[in-house]
């Protein structure tokens, strides 16, 4: 499911701009749940509404350097996931 959120990321990341440029987004079942301008913020907020392993934290920003996906979950390490 991770992977399904970031995919949601990217397809989505024109209108995500538009509302939340600069922001931490935690995405949840394929849709923002919560935004922040502080990361730290925003992964305690994750934890807490979802639970690790249940979202993706991403920086929402524009163009392909937001292509790139770096996931973690408790015993599961995913990095670099890249969209092409």
């Amino acid at each position: 499911m991770l992977i399904q959120n970031f995919y949601y990321y990217l397809a989505n990341q024109d209108e995500l701009l538009r509302r939340y440029n600069g922001k931490h987004l935690i995405i949840s079942d394929k849709k923002v749940i919560y935004a922040s301008e502080d990361n730290e913020e925003a992964l305690k907020k994750g934890m807490e509404m979802v639970g690790m392993g249940n979202f993706i934290m991403q920086l929402c920003t524009p163009g392909e350097e937001a292509y790139t996906a770096k996931c973690y979950t408790p015993g599961i390490r995913v990095t670099n996931a890249s969209y092409q």
